[in-house]
Order: C-alpha cells, then sequence, then structure tokens
C-alpha cells in the first residue's frame, strides 16, 4: 500500500505546468511547501478563448518540462481545450508527451477548486456563474474580444457571480481598487460576491495525479499516455 507521504514527495519532484488563471492558487501551495516553487510553469490565463495560441503555448512549456525528464502535471481540464481544425482536444494534446505528464481529474479550473456537489451547496439554489480570482484579476485581457452582446447572452442569465477565493484576492481587491470590482459587474450585469474556500480539492487532484505517475514508473521519454479521464 503506498504511503500518503510518497504522494507528497512526488509533488515537488514533479513539474507543474498550469493555466495562469491559477497562479495565485498554485503559488499559495508552493508557499505552504508541498509544491517545489522551481518547478512551475504557466501558461497566459484565459487562452481558452483562443485555442491555437492555447495550444502553442502549452506545447511550448511541456516540451520545457519534458526536457528535464521529471514527471510533469498538467493543470488544466478536460474541457479547457479544443482544437476544431485538428479536432484535437485536452487530452489528445497531452498525449504527446507520453507516460510522464498527467491531468489532474477535472472539466476546468473551477472544478479544480470545488466540487460539482460542493457548488451546488454553495449557490444555495441560486443560478451562479462561477469564477476564480484569476479570472476577475485577468478580466481586462481574458474578455477583451467580447462585445456586449455575447456578454448580455452570457451573464445576466445567472442571479450572480460567485468567485471561488482560496487566497484572499476578492477581499485584497476590494479594499485596493473597488472601482475594478464595480466596473465588471456593471458590464456583466451581474453581482459578484467571494466564498472563502480551501485548496484541499486542488491538493487532492494533484496528489492523486503524483500517486499516479509513481505507480507507473515511467518518464517522459517512454511512450504510452497517464493522463486523466475528466470528473465531477
Amino acid at each position: 500500500m503506498m504511503l500518503a507521504e510518497d504522494g507528497v514527495s512526488l509533488l515537488k519532484r514533479c513539474r507543474i505546468v498550469a493555466c495562469g488563471t491559477l497562479r495565485r492558487e498554485i503559488r499559495q501551495l508552493a508557499e505552504e511547501g508541498i509544491l517545489d516553487g522551481d518547478r512551475l510553469l504557466f501558461t497566459a490565463p484565459g487562452l481558452h478563448e483562443w485555442p491555437q495560441q492555447l495550444g502553442k503555448q502549452l506545447t511550448r512549456q511541456l516540451e520545457k518540462a519534458c526536457s528535464a525528464s521529471e514527471p510533469a502535471i498538467v493543470v488544466y481540464g478536460e474541457s479547457c481545450y479544443y482544437d476544431f481544425e485538428t479536432s484535437t482536444d485536452t487530452d489528445g494534446l497531452l498525449a504527446r508527451f507520453g507516460p510522464g505528464v498527467a491531468r489532474v481529474r477535472a472539466k476546468y479550473c473551477v472544478d479544480m477548486l470545488a466540487s460539482t456537489e460542493d457548488r451546488s451547496r454553495i449557490a444555495e439554489g441560486a443560478r451562479a456563474y462561477w469564477f476564480t480570482p484569476g479570472w476577475i484579476e485577468n478580466w481586462d485581457f481574458i474578455f477583451k474580444d467580447w462585445d456586449m452582446g455575447k456578454a448580455n447572452e452570457t451573464f445576466p442569465a445567472n442571479d450572480k457571480g460567485v468567485v471561488l477565493d482560496a487566497v484572499g484576492y476578492f477581499d485584497e481587491l476590494s479594499r485596493s481598487n473597488p472601482e475594478k470590482i464595480l466596473r465588471i459587474c456593471d458590464w456583466a450585469k451581474l453581482p459578484l460576491e467571494p466564498h472563502a474556500i480551501s485548496l484541499r480539492r486542488l491538493k487532492g487532484l494533484l496528489r492523486q495525479c503524483a500517486e499516479g505517475l509513481l505507480a507507473s514508473d515511467s518518464g517522459p521519454a517512454r511512450g504510452g499516455s497517464a493522463v486523466g479521464r475528466g470528473q465531477q
């Protein structure tokens, strides 16, 4: 039987390739000593809006990660990437890098922070549009190509926007730049509220990947695939 310490130890030896929308959460785990801060690689935030650019950046960061012959964990969801020109999804892209690469078992970034059941409990029956702090921090970049028509089709159908905040970002922003929050609420026609969470789920998903890599006892140079299938 594998000891829990094995997963923790391996996490520190893994390269982490993550979406920039989760930069704060990943760096928090490094500050807590769960990840190695020198082994973190990020793509730009919100590139799901530009799949070709996402594919290029994710490929480039994975090439860097795998060049060191160390196991790599990809913090991207099942639904984050799809290239319609090549019919390649997230797992299809990762499969090119062999069994030394594993993806966290989640659909997208919000699902990495709170499960479907947790989000249902948090929403308390309301229709909620979910955000991470990275979405709010990088709002102007992520939504720069959206017009009011697309925004009106997307956000007002919900009762509120909920920011799943494990790093205290929303409270900090409320003090330092409340105008940004008001501007986002006005543009999206949606009230925003924070909900404090822990990073327990994200840590568990990362540890699950690490234990899978440890069990496979394989490196990036060998064939096959260890990407995880999405789950709620």
